[in-house]
């Protein structure tokens, strides 16, 4: 018998100890409130709800995707939510890829503080030189040299690397295998000679700091031994899609929860602000179907997403792959829209830093991006159901 998700007092710890913490973050950076943050995290594992994803041995609360998908949905609906209590991308996906395929050596080394919230980590796989879509087209290279790999390369879009104790870097260790047996997971330590944080990158005119941060690296002869592999030579980009499934239904619940605390900033504005004595913006009919329209939308997203997430439970991500991809493109046009509605709503307030729409706006903008352009998700479904209903494949021409 799985646990129950503790739903109400995750909401009520957010709502008082969260959110009251919002208007710090805006103003300071994140690294400045990362003591405050500590003593919430120490409170969080007193009542019993630090990481609701993983099994208990492990120190969680053993919730099943489906469960946990709703933890997310509550913990989105603040920026340090899911941070709070140690679910945060990229740790979450790490440490599930660490239990799933660690050694022993490996999950006591790196997985155990991890869970414990002692350290930070990130996963280094996107190149500036090379289309993000394209995910089996790297350059970074892991050539072999006894037990040890040396590992060259350019990474960015790293996120999370500015404080972070490790991370998983795909490389090529076998540049003449298939496209997607080319290359291999490996952990390294970010203070390994070699490794260069080059600068955290301005996104939306904000480099951001420690956690809160999307960093340039560099690899330059970096020497692991080989024993930090993760799971066997050429399985990294398998690895990568079993990390992408759950870490899929993970974002758009988290999406789910932000259009759900824009949802009712934009209703409690158009209850309460006036256009003129009396007369409440609300009484305008175009802001009544925003309204509507976003209720409607997030509602259908969010059973959508959990259907997903009970597939995955079931028969897994493979089965569920046409799913996980709708969901990505879906959920992150939902959540594009209902934030530019409130942000329209609250008018000139809606792009200052008072409320957090303008913060999501800019940090979430990415969402139709990462993990794959939207555009790319729907044309492999399209691509699928077109072949189902006998459209014969593209010939490859050659010469």
């Amino acid at each position: 018998m799985t646990a129950a998700a503790p739903l109400d007092a995750i909401r009520a710890f957010i709502t008082q100890h969260a959110i009251p913490l919002e208007p710090e973050l805006q103003r300071r950076p994140f690294r400045e409130l990362v003591p405050a943050l500590e003593a919430l995290r120490a409170e969080v594992r007193r009542q019993g709800l630090w990481a609701p994803h993983l099994p208990p041995e492990q120190g969680g609360l053993g919730l099943t995707l489906p469960a946990f998908a709703e933890v997310s949905a509550v913990l989105g609906e603040s920026p340090i939510g899911h941070y709070l209590f140690n679910c945060q991308a990229p740790d979450v996906g790490n440490q599930e890829l660490l239990l799933a395929h660690g050694t022993s050596e490996q999950r006591a080394t790196w997985l155990a503080p991890l869970v414990r919230g002692e350290v930070r980590s990130c996963f280094a796989m996107t190149e500036p030189e090379f289309a993000g879509s394209n995910p089996v087209w790297m350059d970074t290279r892991a050539v072999r040299d006894g037990d040890a790999y040396v590992i060259t390369g350019h990474k960015w879009f790293t996120s999370s690397a500015d404080g972070a104790a490790f991370t998983i870097v795909m490389a090529v260790t076998d540049p003449d295998a298939s496209p997607h047996r080319r290359a291999s997971q490996i952990i390294v330590p970010m203070d390994a000679p070699g490794v260069t944080l080059v600068r955290n990158i301005s996104v939306m005119g904000e480099s951001g700091s420690d956690y809160l941060s999307h960093a340039e690296l560099r690899f330059d002869a970096v020497r692991v031994p080989v024993t930090n592999r993760l799971g066997a030579e050429g399985e990294g980009f398998a690895l990568a899609q079993e990390r992408l499934g759950p870490g899929r239904i993970h974002h758009c619940m988290r999406w789910i929860g932000i259009c759900e605390r824009a949802f009712g900033l934009m209703v409690r504005r158009a209850a309460t602000r006036e256009l003129a004595p009396g007369e409440p913006l609300g009484r305008q009919q175009v802001v009544q179907h925003w309204i509507a329209e976003s209720r409607a939308e997030v509602d259908a997203a969010r059973l959508l997403v959990l259907d997903v997430a009970h597939r995955i439970e079931r028969d897994g991500a493979t089965a569920a792959r046409d799913g996980i991809s709708l969901i990505k493109f879906h959920v992150a046009g939902v959540l594009q829209r209902v934030l530019d509605r409130a942000i329209q709503v609250h008018g000139a307030l809606g792009m200052t830093d008072d409320t957090p729409l303008a913060y999501w706006y800019r940090h979430e903008r990415g969402a139709r991006i990462y993990d794959g352009p939207d555009e790319v998700h729907k044309t492999s479904v399209a691509k699928r159901i077109l072949a189902a209903a006998g459209m014969p494949a593209r010939e490859r021409r050659h010469g």
